[in-house]
């Protein structure tokens, strides 16, 4: 006896005598498997630039975090805080406003990516990985769950 998941259920299935059954047999699991593999990949598009934007959100606000070292007072520091975070909090309203209409997290993470590559020179390429690379990788993803949103939400 076979085991085969379908669904959430386990289902028992007797091997196939012929050639036909066998076909049949073979088809039913590969239709189950592209079927799995499809919610799978229809999750991932949905959910990867949702939560790699956050992420990336959160690690650049980190760098805000230096501005406690200064010891510019109390209004200095919250004022440091504050220039220090509006990339981070431009971003965080791109991945609100991206969460229903992808096409403003595409914009807005590769238009990041271009604005950073453009006006900041002189660092390792590392930086320029990890501070470009991640984002515009992050807009290409909304940009392909935008693309593809009808088959993602069916």
């Amino acid at each position: 006896m076979l085991q085969i998941w379908h669904g959430l259920t386990l289902q028992e299935k007797t091997p196939a005598k012929t050639a036909k059954e066998l076909e049949f047999f073979y088809t039913g699991a590969m239709i189950i498997m592209e079927d799995t593999v499809n919610k799978i990949l229809r999750q991932a598009l949905f959910w990867l630039p949702r939560l790699m934007g956050i992420v990336f959100v959160l690690s650049i606000s980190l760098f805000a975090l230096d501005i406690f070292d200064l010891g510019l007072g109390f209004w200095g520091t919250i004022l440091g805080l504050f220039m220090h975070l509006i990339p981070s909090m431009v971003l965080a309203i791109a991945v609100a406003l991206a969460w229903r209409r992808e096409w403003i997290g595409a914009a807005a993470f590769v238009g990041w990516a271009v604005f950073y590559l453009a006006s900041m020179r002189g660092f390792d390429w590392t930086v320029y990985a990890l501070i470009v690379g991640v984002p515009f990788g992050v807009g290409v993803l909304f940009l392909t769950g935008w693309t593809w949103r009808d088959q993602i939400r069916a």
